[in-house]
C-alpha cells in the first residue's frame, strides 16, 4: 500500500517559516569566483546526508543556504542551524522553488522523490544538485536527462568521487598503460550494521528508514554500489552491456524490504568484467576497488590507493594443491599512489563536487557529473537490480541510448 509519507503531499504542506540559522564562518575559494556574489542555496531534504552538505556549504564563501525544506522538524531545525542568518525553513519543496532568491536546488531526499522534484526545480528555472542514484527508474533517468538538455540548467549528479583527485590520478595511470591491459574490476561496499537509523517515533519508521523499503529505495544498488558503478564507467569511459547479480535477505530478518547482501558482475566492452557487491554482516576491507590489469593492480581505498606489479618472477610450483599452477613472487608491500598538490591538502570529494556545481552554473558549462553520466549510472543500477530480482541476465538496450 502506497505510504502517505512519500507521497507529494507529504512535501507539500505549510509555507515558509523565518528562522535564523548559524551564521556562515571559515570560507574556502570557489574556484577564481571569490569576489562573486555567492550562489543562493536551497536544500530539499536536511536529513543527514542533506545536513552533512549544508555543513560543508558554510565553508564555502561562493554558496550561501538560504532555504531549507524537510517534513520532519528535527531535521528541519537542524538545516536552518546551519543556513545563513535570515534563511527560510519550509515544509513544502514546491513553496521553496518558488523562491525567487533561491538559484539552486540541491535535493538529498528518498530516492523515489528525485524525479519529480528535480523536474518541478527545472520547470521552476533553478539549478540541481540531483544526489545518486539520480532517478528511481531507468524511464525517469531517460526523461529527465531530456528535460535537461532542453533546459539550459545546469543538473550535476551527487556522484562526488568524479570530483576527487584520487580517481583523476588513477585514470591518468590507467591511460599510461601501468597496469597493461585491464581486464578485471572487484568494487566492494561492505559494512558491518544494520544501516538503519533510530527512529524516535514508531510512526516514522519508513520515513527515516526509507532505504529499507523498496517503494522509496533502490537499496545496496542504488545508494552504496552506486559509487563504485559510475567509477567503472568513468574510468572505462564506457557502459556495461550486461549485468548478472544475485542477492537476499539472509541476515538482518527486521521487516526490512531491500536485501542486506548483493553480489553483481557487469560485462563491458572488451570483455572487461566488474564485480560489484555489498554486505551488511561483515566489514572486512569496506570500500575497495580494485582494478587488474595483466601488469599490475591498483587497490582504491577511501583517500588513498595501493600498485602491485605483476613483475615477479614467476615459476610452475604446486600451488595450493594445484599442480602445475604459477606461483609468483610478489613484491610484498603495494607502491602508494600519489596524488594532488604536494604539501597542499586534498579536498574532501563532496566539497570539490559543490565547488564545481557553482562553477558549471557561472561559466554555463557542463557538470562533469552530468545528467547524461548520472543516467547512465543509474540505467546500470537498475539493471543491477532487475537481474538480482529476476535472476537473469539484463543487457544494455538501444533505447537507453536515446538523446
Amino acid at each position: 500500500m502506497q505510504d502517505h509519507y512519500f507521497s507529494r503531499r507529504k512535501f507539500l504542506y505549510t509555507g515558509a517559516v523565518a528562522l535564523s540559522g548559524a551564521m556562515l564562518t571559515s570560507t574556502l575559494p570557489v574556484l577564481g569566483h571569490a569576489a562573486a556574489a555567492p550562489l543562493k542555496i536551497g536544500i530539499i531534504g536536511t536529513g543527514n546526508r542533506g545536513s552533512g552538505i549544508a555543513k560543508l556549504l558554510q565553508k564555502i564563501s561562493g554558496m550561501e543556504l538560504i532555504a531549507c525544506c524537510d517534513v520532519i522538524p528535527a531535521h528541519l531545525q537542524r538545516g536552518m542551524s546551519l543556513a545563513a542568518k535570515g534563511a527560510k525553513a519550509y515544509t513544502d519543496y514546491r513553496q521553496l522553488l518558488n523562491d525567487k532568491k533561491v538559484e539552486a536546488v540541491i535535493i538529498a531526499t528518498p530516492l523515489s522523490m528525485h524525479y519529480p522534484m528535480a523536474k518541478d526545480a527545472l520547470d521552476a528555472g533553478k539549478h540541481v544538485y540531483l544526489e545518486k542514484t539520480m532517478t528511481y527508474d531507468i524511464p525517469q533517468a531517460i526523461q529527465l536527462a531530456a528535460q535537461v538538455r532542453k533546459s539550459g540548467l545546469v543538473l550535476q549528479v551527487g556522484h562526488q568521487y568524479r570530483y576527487y583527485e584520487l580517481y583523476h590520478r588513477v585514470k591518468e595511470v590507467i591511460g599510461q598503460n601501468w597496469l597493461g591491459k585491464v581486464t578485471h574490476f572487484e568494487c566492494q561496499y561492505h559494512r558491518n550494521s544494520d544501516w538503519r537509523n533510530p527512529v524516535p517515533d514508531p510512526s516514522l519508521e519508513r520515513l527515516v528508514n526509507w532505504r529499507m523499503y523498496r517503494e522509496y529505495s533502490g537499496g545496496l544498488v542504488a545508494e552504496l554500489c552506486g559509487h563504485q558503478i559510475d567509477m567503472v564507467n568513468y574510468l572505462l569511459d564506457a557502459h556495461p552491456l550486461r549485468v548478472v547479480g544475485m542477492g537476499g535477505i539472509d541476515y538482518w530478518k527486521d521487516g526490512r524490504e531491500t536485501w542486506d547482501n548483493v553480489r553483481t558482475v557487469f560485462e563491458y566492452p572488451g570483455g572487461v568484467k566488474a564485480s560489484v557487491s555489498s554486505i551488511l554482516s561483515n566489514a572486512y576491507k569496506g570500500y575497495a576497488i580494485r582494478v587488474l590489469g595483466d601488469r599490475g593492480t591498483i587497490e582504491i581505498q577511501r583517500d588513498k590507493a595501493f600498485v602491485y606489479s605483476e613483475g615477479g618472477k614467476k615459476e610452475l610450483a604446486v600451488v595450493d594443491g594445484v599442480t602445475g599452477a604459477t606461483k609468483t613472487d610478489q613484491a610484498g608491500e603495494g607502491a602508494p599512489l600519489t596524488f594532488g598538490v604536494a604539501g597542499q591538502p586534498v579536498p574532501e570529494p563532496t566539497t570539490s563536487a559543490l565547488l564545481a556545481f557553482a562553477e558549471s552554473i557561472r561559466k554555463n558549462i557542463p557538470p562533469a557529473s552530468s545528467a547524461e553520466t548520472g543516467k547512465i549510472a543509474a540505467i546500470a543500477v537498475h539493471m543491477a537490480n532487475k537481474a538480482i530480482e529476476t535472476g537473469a541476465s539484463q543487457s544494455w538496450k538501444p533505447e537507453y541510448d536515446a538523446s
